[in-house]
């Protein structure tokens, strides 16, 4: 399984923070290298608009889990951090390259988790 944290995850935090537009969230260096080069700001999207559910903006720590099922289907789950589901939604196509991918959203920035 090709992990896409093993290619982007080398950053130790973040020099430059970048806006999610129309939005309050910011995202990292190291999110922005990942949904850049594999064309999938949609994950982004995707994190902000579950933040429309109370039951999800309530956690001020989301561990987002993106998993290949088979082929070009995926599925995301946020928890808490503490393995307990938060939601999920699954994903019927998607050309994201790699098999697996972690994000933190913590306090309002997108983050890979070695950029904590």
């Amino acid at each position: 399984m090709k992990n896409a944290n093993h290619f982007f995850g080398s950053s130790n935090g973040s020099e430059n923070l970048y806006r999610h537009s129309f939005t309050k969230f910011i995202y990292t260096d190291g999110v922005q290298s990942m949904v850049r080069d594999c064309k999938a700001y949609w994950l982004i999207d995707l994190i902000v608009s579950h933040q429309t559910y109370d039951a999800v903006k309530k956690e001020t720590f989301q561990v987002w889990d993106l998993h290949r099922v088979k082929d070009d289907e995926f599925t995301i789950i946020c928890t808490d951090g503490n393995h307990n589901k938060v939601t999920h939604q699954d994903i019927p196509f998607s050309d994201f390259p790699y098999d697996l991918a972690t994000v933190w959203l913590v306090d309002g920035s997108i983050m890979l988790p070695t950029e904590y």
